[in-house]
């Protein structure tokens, strides 16, 4: 009997849901919005009832006239995004977001003892939720649906525990966590069979009783395995609501300043990468209810922008430099709403610039293919404009979903593959190639040496990375 594969996606604004067949066929999708979340200031949370919701509602959209059987499934997560739950995995409090950053004191105190960890990444936010809720069992995003696919608790994934400071290269949780003993899950390896779905679960989504739930990886993980880009050397630029950059490795990519980090693969090799606050999240907000295609043309009369930007979805900066107290900036005067949506989408592609001259700057290898996910990748002026500004060719999948990355995870966890880049590579259509403009690719770089200068100024961007930014800038950026 054929089979199909099911990847399933918990984003920032709804649930996304893929049905394939091994060879990248969409034999089914649906979505589900997420509208009961709240942000406000360094405050973000959603109900952790709606992703329930959304996942039933989103499953049977993917599965309706389908008949063919699910061989797997896989569940992506935003990546920090942690709970309390009791002993049945019931929710005991609030969802707190990947960027809700209220536990910064908490993350202080945990550098101070030594752990690596950034001001928005789950362990403090544990800590904190600890403090208020009183000593639950951590559950992060996926977790929590994962339980009621398979109708019990289950552990989670290395690629969620790790802002929780899990240890991937030891593969056991840190001594220093603060956290009292139970509080923290067992961990297994993304690709690990952690049952199958029940019969209620079956009843509430569609999915067949009995079907593998195979541990999944965060959101950027996700997008990276969609992208195909796994082999080492290979990054992908994952462009949503903020900017995701991952890539892989032989060995993880060493930064003392923890700003990059490293998910470990399900066979062992490594997918080093990082988070911006930066990202298309941005236009939405200064835009709303605007039409993006409109924009997109008129932006193209002003290339460069009068104006350069830093455009920050939300307060702090998590890569490619660690400053909690970094906000939006705008240098200088946009002369109208379409010099101003230019600026805003060069500042994107000047920050995703300089993740990757901070990759360089670590030592990392860039000298595979590039690829383009995530939402932004269906503007096409936006993604020949970031190919212009990067200096280098850019691959994007014809299908950019996250969710397609967990369908091949499933299909490597029920052994249907030898290996994951084997399963992603079977199921990743190239959809377009682009290639940078070289005369285009100069004339925006004074703006972003200009953006390179203000972070240095403002005491954001270290001195070292801002002068091999500027080094570099008479150069693509493959690692040449």
């Amino acid at each position: 009997m054929a089979l199909g594969w099911l990847g399933i996606d918990l984003g920032t604004q709804g649930v996304r849901a893929l049905f394939v067949t091994a060879d990248g066929s969409v034999l089914g999708s649906g979505a589900a919005p997420l509208g009961r979340g709240r942000r406000e200031g360094v405050r973000h949370v959603q109900d952790p009832g709606e992703w329930w919701e959304a996942v039933c509602a989103a499953c049977r959209r993917a599965r309706d006239g389908v008949r063919m059987g699910v061989g797997g499934l896989a569940v992506c997560g935003t990546s920090g995004t942690v709970l309390l739950t009791d002993d049945t995995g019931r929710p005991m409090s609030p969802a707190l977001m990947y960027d809700d950053r209220r536990a910064a004191a908490e993350a202080g105190r945990l550098r101070s003892a030594g752990l690596a960890v950034q001001d928005t990444w789950a362990l403090p936010k544990v800590r904190w939720l600890v403090d208020r809720y009183g000593s639950g069992r951590v559950a992060h995003q996926p977790d929590l649906v994962n339980a009621r696919l398979v109708g019990r608790t289950v552990p989670a994934d290395s690629s969620h525990a790790l802002k929780t400071a899990y240890d991937v290269e030891r593969e056991r949780w840190p001594d220093i966590t603060g956290l009292p003993e139970g509080v923290l899950p067992d961990v297994v390896r993304p690709g690990t069979r952690l049952g199958e779905v029940c019969a209620a679960a079956a009843e509430a989504t569609g999915i067949p009783a009995g079907t593998p739930v195979i541990a999944g990886m965060t959101d950027g993980c996700a997008a990276q395995i969609a992208s195909g880009a796994l082999r080492k050397g290979a990054w992908n630029a994952v462009l949503g609501t903020t900017l995701v950059l991952k890539g892989a490795a032989a060995e993880p990519v060493r930064d003392p300043t923890g700003v990059l980090y490293n998910h470990r693969a399900p066979d062992g090799t490594w997918l080093p990468g990082g988070a911006s606050s930066v990202g298309a999240g941005v236009l939405n907000a200064r835009f709303p209810g605007a039409d993006p295609a409109t924009l997109d043309a008129r932006a193209a009369a002003f290339e460069p922008s009068n104006a350069v930007a830093y455009p920050l979805v939300s307060p702090g900066e998590r890569f490619p430099f660690h400053a909690p107290r970094a906000t939006a900036l705008l240098l200088g005067a946009p002369e109208s709403d379409a010099d101003l949506w230019a600026a805003l989408l060069q500042g994107v592609a000047f920050t995703e610039r300089l993740c990757l001259d901070y990759l360089h700057h670590l030592g990392a290898r860039l000298d595979g293919p590039l690829a383009f996910t995530g939402g932004a990748a269906r503007s096409t002026y936006w993604t020949q404009l970031r190919a212009d500004i990067l200096g280098r060719r850019a691959r994007v999948p014809e299908q950019t979903q996250p969710a397609l990355g967990m369908a091949a995870l499933a299909a490597y966890g029920t052994g249907t593959d030898p290996t994951l880049a084997a399963a992603a590579e079977r199921m990743v259509r190239l959809g377009t190639t682009v290639d940078p403009r070289p005369d285009r690719t100069a004339r925006f770089m004074e703006g972003y040496a200009r953006l390179v200068g203000e972070l240095e100024s403002r005491g954001w961007l270290p001195g070292a990375v801002a002068a091999h930014a500027r080094a570099r800038i008479d150069r693509d950026t493959s690692g040449a």
